[in-house]
């Protein structure tokens, strides 16, 4: 569908910012670092660092540089630009487009929903509400007090400079990208525990119980090393031979020694193993004698004896609630003696993907393209904890889209698609016809700004039954609607899914890096964005090109996402980088 006036201009602001970190070529040294009138005119070009400043060092935090305020800009020509009257009060960014288009950067539908929705009477008017600022936004430069009348203007004489205008949005609450991450994470609670059998059916899961030892480890004293356990100092008899798996041996008296391999039990009276390649026997007509190739490898008492309960003792914690069942767990509960495994129980998601354009193979053609949401959430959301359910792909109709989602058994639905304010972007229209509860109806931040989480009601006694081995204590289950540009909703699961999927699967938060930017990042002037970057050999993030709200070359080569704040950052500043979590095998079938 054909996006608004506001639509182009926002996509523009996008790939605007997507595009003022590209590199520049030889011709372009020693040139101004941008002359794109779009980027000059809302101040997001990208800012030369001062001479002389090492870029991507790591052992350096400068301060940060405030942005440039914008340059002057006829607000009129402005306002025109995004469709609207002149009355309009300065506003950020508008928030437009078919949220559901998975479309290349310069198609027609944007990552923010138009200015009119279908369902408007969610929110006051636009035109009464004139003057005040969005809830959870900071004050724009030059807008009046609440309660306050914006003053009209006259279309023949310009005004003084301000910030650009733009179309209005119809979310209840944007939610800084903090604050939306929060909500996610604080909306659901933990999910019940089941047992499962020690395999791979367990990965990925997380111990809804700390794992404690259930013996010593080692059990038994052992040879670390193949060579002879010895009784006393040398040169010894040799007696007897000592392999792993044995019962318990003999006493070894003192002046003899065994050969014994590796884990094997070391016998009462050995103090020490020595090594194969520091011994050497001699055959005699009396016995095998076993002396030192040097007097340096004479062994120390317990050299080369792994201790009962070196490891632990029965009964110490190992590992705390939360922990993600890996490889390395179960060899480590195996060794500990545990044949299953008490675990939280994997949310149940299941994905729908939203679009008449949408194909599922070929090559794109006559308008439409591939879905590339479809194959990647899936593994994302595994390697996330989840167990996806199903896949579906559903077109623009909303007596489709209200029956999936009410006819849902998952813990979480995921949409993606259809959460702005166009004609056939009904997310927002079937959540209100069945009274789910938005907790989060936008988010501050580039891209991905026109995602949603809502609890939708309690199943009734026709779903309750799929959702038992699963529910949620004391909640329904929850829809995160994500942008159907790729990168957007990308930045969508980072943002919402992510946070609400780790505390149901009972995941700890992660911690993020923390790195130094190898080179300036332009920020939006309000909104936090996501950028994709790589670590270089110094542990610095580089940002990657390719960024746009529908780009998925940039994200595939990350390593993962900075958080750059608003007003951008410059190079040698630390920023967060999200681990996207991408890199992790998505264990299990999820079954």
């Amino acid at each position: 569908m054909s996006g608004s006036g506001g639509d182009a201009a926002d996509r523009a602001l996008d790939d605007a910012l997507a595009l003022a970190n590209e590199p520049r070529g030889e011709a372009d040294r020693g040139r101004p670092a941008t002359t794109d009138p779009l980027v000059v005119a809302l101040g997001i070009g990208e800012a030369e660092g001062p001479p002389g400043r090492a870029r991507g060092s790591a052992g350096s935090r400068p301060r940060p540089v405030p942005p440039a305020p914008p340059p002057p800009l006829d607000p009129v020509a402005v306002a025109l630009r995004h469709g609207q009257e002149e009355s309009a009060p300065p506003r950020p960014p508008a928030r437009s487009g078919k949220g559901g288009a998975q479309t290349s950067a310069d198609s027609s539908s944007g990552d923010r929903p138009s200015a009119r929705r279908a369902d408007a009477a969610r929110t006051p008017s636009r035109r009464a509400a004139a003057g005040r600022t969005s809830p959870g936004r900071p004050p724009e430069d030059g807008a009046p007090p609440d309660g306050e009348a914006a003053p009209r203007r006259s279309a023949s004489r310009p005004e003084p400079p301000g910030p650009p205008v733009a179309a209005p949005h119809l979310h209840t609450h944007e939610a800084t990208w903090p604050e939306a991450r929060r909500i996610a994470r604080q909306a659901a609670r933990r999910l019940g525990p089941q047992v499962q059998p020690l395999g791979d059916d367990a990965l990925g899961t997380a111990l809804a119980e700390p794992l404690t030892a259930l013996v010593d480890l080692p059990s038994f004293d052992s040879s670390a090393m193949d060579g002879w356990a010895v009784a006393g100092p040398g040169p010894w008899w040799l007696t007897g031979q000592l392999l792993a798996g044995q019962g318990s041996p003999a006493l070894l008296r003192d002046g003899c020694a065994a050969p014994i391999a590796t884990g094997a039990v070391l016998p009462p009276g050995a103090v020490a193993v020595l090594r194969s390649e520091h011994g050497r026997t001699e055959h005699r007509t009396d016995g095998t004698r076993l002396e030192l190739r040097e007097q340096r490898f004479a062994p120390r008492p317990g050299q080369e004896v792994r201790r009962r309960g070196q490891e632990c003792r029965s009964g110490d914690e190992l590992l705390p609630a939360g922990a993600v069942v890996t490889p390395a767990v179960l060899g480590l509960a195996a060794a500990s003696g545990y044949d299953e495994l008490t675990v939280t129980a994997r949310p149940r998601v299941e994905v729908l993907v939203l679009g008449d354009e949408l194909l599922g193979h070929g090559l794109p053609r006559k308008g439409r393209v591939r879905d590339a949401l479809g194959p990647m959430l899936p593994s994302w959301l595994r390697a996330l904890g989840a167990e996806v359910t199903s896949v579906r792909h559903l077109l623009d109709d909303l007596g489709a889209v209200r029956e999936a989602i009410s006819a849902g058994s998952a813990d979480l639905i995921i949409t993606t698609g259809g959460t702005a304010g166009g004609p056939v972007d009904h997310v927002h229209p079937v959540l209100a016809a069945i009274g789910a509860k938005l907790l989060v109806d936008g988010v501050a931040v580039r891209p991905g700004h026109p995602m949603l989480l809502a609890e939708l009601p309690t199943p009734g006694p026709a779903t309750a039954p799929a959702r038992a081995s699963a529910a949620v204590p004391g909640g329904g289950p929850f829809l995160i609607g994500l942008p159907g540009n790729p990168l957007a909703a990308a930045a969508g699961v980072l943002t919402l899914v992510a946070p609400l999927l780790r505390t149901l699967a009972g995941h700890r938060v992660p911690a993020p890096y923390a790195a130094p930017l190898t080179e300036d990042v332009a920020g939006h002037r309000v909104d936090t964005r996501l950028v994709p970057v790589v670590f270089d050999d110094d542990s610095a993030a580089r940002p990657l090109r390719f960024a746009g709200s529908a780009m998925l070359r940039g994200l595939a080569a990350a390593d993962g996402m900075a958080v750059i704040p608003p007003g951008g950052l410059r190079a040698g500043q630390e920023t967060a980088v999200l681990d996207t979590g991408m890199s992790a095998a998505a264990w299990g079938s999820g079954g």
